[in-house]
């Protein structure tokens, strides 16, 4: 199973920031946390399921965005980080 490690800011959301997914791709990734964490949808992604513009989300340290996008495969022994930008003024 491959590891997922959020970022502190979805505590509320999440009870252990470091979770294993069972699923295939970035996508099923984040349906299945959405389905477990029911209160983690729409932190993520918008409605339209694309992942929110200051959401990052890594496979092995390496971003979807450069990769496959929501279709980036996950296999066992994958680390995904799921990080929130932070923007000041």
């Amino acid at each position: 199973m491959a590891a997922v490690r959020l970022d502190g800011m979805l505590r509320e959301f999440v009870p252990q920031l470091k979770v294993t997914t069972q699923a295939s791709s970035v996508e099923g990734m984040l349906d299945e946390l959405e389905t477990k964490y029911p209160r983690l949808r729409l932190r993520l992604r918008d409605e339209t399921g694309t992942v929110r513009r200051f959401v990052r989300i890594f496979v092995n340290g390496e971003e979807i965005s450069h990769l496959g996008g929501l279709a980036t495969p996950v296999a066992g022994e994958d680390e995904i980080d799921i990080l929130h930008s932070i923007q000041g003024g």
